[in-house]
């Protein structure tokens, strides 16, 4: 899928999808460089999405207290 469809698919904007490859912070997808072209494969997107699925705010994905106060 092209940056269009895959920013579609994902609810943002073809920018942010592109500053977020460009920077490494953000949307983290694995995507193809043919070229010019960037493509992203359709389950990619959706193993993004499933992996960033939570059920309520309190669901935590990742135990951020624990990262950042570790010394």
């Amino acid at each position: 899928l092209d940056t269009k469809k895959a920013s579609e698919i994902l609810g943002i904007t073809v920018k942010s999808l592109a500053n977020s490859r460009y920077t490494g912070i953000g949307i983290q997808v694995p995507y193809v460089k043919m070229g010019k072209s960037v493509r992203y494969k359709e389950s990619a997107l959706e193993k993004y999405i499933e992996d960033n699925t939570i059920n309520h705010t309190g669901e935590a994905k990742v135990d951020w207290w624990h990262i950042y106060t570790k010394t």
